[in-house]
């Protein structure tokens, strides 16, 4: 959908002479008596709620109570979306918490204004409305939204919680267990799901959407809150002193089985604060400005703080401007390759899936059928889908695709000569990706007539569920193929890392030494329990033994030998062991663990693991990364530890290895 320009025009017909103007907002009155007031941040595509922001829109208020009007409308000029949040530039250059919970009240006071005003007032949403942006549209009486509406709470995802009143006002819109749950998962709700919970007013298509709104400041627009007597009285009983701390019980046990108090504070500070002060706005404001510059200020906020840029630095490398990526055409419809072509046709490519024989494809879109199902939901789309994912075991996609993905066992000759096969069936401007998780790319393209348009594309498993993908560059990688990967990137809504083609490109090059640490120990006598539980104790997602089961005792032992032929370094005897007797990890059943229903059947009796085994185990790790960073296969340490962030799940909370290893030299010298 567009954005709100036509708006603008339509008031600016309808409108008195300019009544307010300030650097980042502008306003009309209409002629019957309507103030609309745009939010269009100087300098920037989006609207975030900056110190300075917030002080113009308070004199704003005071300018506009003056001289009461009919209503307020408060819409965005912003054609993505409505308000982002806070502007978390000025978190990352946090002052002290002092500073910090000064302009947390001046924050709770703007607000409070807002609320305060003795006329309708409404939010106008339309795109993202995020964080301080919703806080603020909880603020007004009515919340009008569009359709492509998106509203959340992320601020856990910076280990913090809503601090500019949003605490309050939330659980006492909503009943607070489904309030708690929005703002302890930071997950998205879409216009429809939050108009069915009460969170908005009404959603309307966009030519509808300043009339509504028009008609919500004007009195004439009864919004239907679905605000019965029953679910007021489940608002008023969740907020009762007598069952907060039950249910507060019971939010904490959900946020444990995700989150670690030590790890991720916020989350249970938040619950602490509904606990204590559930139902009453002032006290929770109270809260917000005791606990959130606190959380602010310290190392897990500022960490996850840098995640988030790390992840804008990612997002600005993923433009669209490489050339056209409609039709993908995937080789090997395998886990990875299966999951490629499904992720590719969910973000609306059409894709054509090759492997030897039909019943080879036929498990990729059944899983992709899951896919579609869980992610899409409404029956139209999921068919949409579907339609784009196309079988083609005769590889007849293969002249007409844009995009040309191999996803084939990691064995140099078996590619090597499907590039042979399909090349001069390709399209001349067509480019050439290989999946390959650990080979150099200049050894593929040796076959090539075209070697420049070959370029690596490696995604990681769960494909749905990592965001990352590195795109390798080799020596006779050319600037379009590397462009029109990155376009690719854009489309699908990943992550790209630019890498050097070198054996094991970063991440896999970095985890294999980890995961190869764990079987030492393993032969060492640890049990496999013992080992995961110290990598589960300083933040990792998954412990490195299930990991490697997870990934595939094979693909390990594969990646582990190329590596080995070019680093030296010798391979596990008990892992060469486990692939010859079949025992593959989870995918077979056998592994390091045995599995039941796809679960690690594991020993409550392992001993705890010793005080530096996590150490011992992310060593190897933080210096193969500190190498790559050495060798330039990746930019610099920030990009380092950006991949292993988001392609190997190493814990956000502690910044990266390469920031994390340099933070605990900090604090050791410290001490000294």
């Amino acid at each position: 959908m567009t954005g709100p320009s036509h708006l603008d025009t339509r008031l600016r017909q309808s409108a008195a002479p300019e009544t307010a103007q300030a650097n980042d907002w502008t306003g009309w009155r209409d002629s019957d008596g309507v103030f609309w007031l745009y939010f269009d941040q100087a300098g920037s595509e989006t609207n975030t709620l900056s110190e300075a922001v917030l002080g113009e829109f308070a004199h704003v208020l005071d300018r506009i109570a003056a001289d009461p009007p009919q209503g307020l409308v408060i819409a965005s000029a912003k054609p993505g979306g409505f308000i982002a949040g806070a502007d978390v530039r000025e978190f990352q250059a946090a002052e002290s918490a002092d500073a910090i919970r000064e302009k947390v009240r001046r924050a709770h006071a703007v607000f409070d204004k807002l609320e305060g005003l003795p006329f309708p007032t409404v939010a106008m949403i339309h795109g993202y409305c995020m964080g301080g942006g919703l806080e603020l549209a909880l603020a007004c009486r009515y919340r009008i939204a569009r359709e492509d509406s998106a509203l959340a709470f992320p601020e856990v995802m910076l280990g913090i919680y809503p601090g500019f009143g949003g605490t309050g006002r939330l659980t006492r819109l909503l009943p607070p267990l489904t309030a708690m749950e929005m703002m302890l998962s930071g997950r998205t709700w879409r216009a429809r799901q939050a108009r069915a919970s009460g969170l908005v007013d009404a959603v309307t298509q966009d030519r509808h959407l300043a009339d509504g709104a028009a008609a919500a400041a004007l009195g004439r627009f009864r919004p239907r809150r679905r605000r019965s007597k029953m679910r007021a009285l489940n608002i008023c009983l969740q907020n009762s002193a007598a069952l907060r701390p039950l249910l507060g019980w019971l939010l904490r046990r959900g946020v444990k089985k995700r989150v670690r108090s030590d790890h991720y504070p916020a989350p249970f500070a938040l619950i602490d604060l509904w606990v204590r002060s559930g139902g009453h706005k002032s006290a929770m404001q109270r809260g917000e400005a005791r606990d959130v510059p606190d959380l602010l200020t310290g190392a897990v906020a500022q960490n996850l703080i840098r995640v988030f840029f790390l992840r804008q630095r990612l997002k600005g490398l993923a433009k669209s401007d490489g050339g056209p990526v409609s039709h993908v055409h995937v080789i090997g419809a395998g886990t990875m390759g299966g999951d490629i072509a499904a992720w590719a046709a969910r973000r609306g490519c059409t894709v054509t899936l090759e492997d030897r024989e039909a019943k080879f494809i036929a498990p990729a879109m059944r899983r992709a059928g899951e896919l579609f199902r869980r992610q899409l939901r409404e029956p139209w789309r999921v068919r949409d889908a579907l339609d784009r994912l196309i079988p083609d075991p005769a590889g007849r996609g293969v002249s007409e695709a844009d995009l040309v993905i191999e996803a084939v066992p990691e064995k140099l000759d078996l590619k090597t000569s499907l590039f042979q096969r399909i090349e001069p069936r390709m399209k001349p401007d067509a480019i050439l990706a290989t999946n390959t998780s650990s080979l150099p790319l200049e050894e593929l393209a040796q076959v090539l007539s075209r070697p420049e348009r070959l370029i690596g594309l490696h995604f990681f498993n769960p494909v749905a569920r990592m965001p990352l993908v590195e795109v390798v560059r080799g020596r006779q990688s050319g600037e379009a193929a590397y462009a029109r990967a990155l376009a690719f990137c854009h489309r699908a809504d990943k992550l790209p890392l630019p890498t050097r083609s070198a054996p094991g490109f970063l991440v896999n090059r970095a985890l294999m030494p980890y995961l190869l640490e764990a079987v030492t120990l393993l032969e060492e006598g640890h049990a496999a329990e013992t080992i995961d539980q110290a990598a589960l104790d300083y933040g990792m997602p998954m412990g490195p033994v299930e990991l490697a089961d997870t990934v595939g005792l094979d693909v390990c032992l594969s990646v582990a030998d190329v590596l080995s032929g070019h680093f030296g370094g010798t391979v596990p005897a008990r892992l060469r062991r486990l692939v010859e007797d079949g025992r593959l990890g989870r995918k077979s059943g056998q592994g390091f663990y045995s599995y039941r229903n796809g679960k690690p059947r594991k020993s409550r009796r392992a001993p705890a693991p010793p005080g530096d085994m996590a150490h011992r185990l992310l060593n190897p790790l933080v210096e193969t990364c500190r190498t790559c960073v050495e060798e330039g296969i990746v930019e610099d340490a920030d990009m380092a530890d950006a991949g292993l962030i988001f392609g190997a799940g190493y814990a956000p909370f502690r910044g990266g290895p390469l920031h994390d290893i340099a933070e605990r030299r900090r604090e050791a010298s410290g001490r000294e």
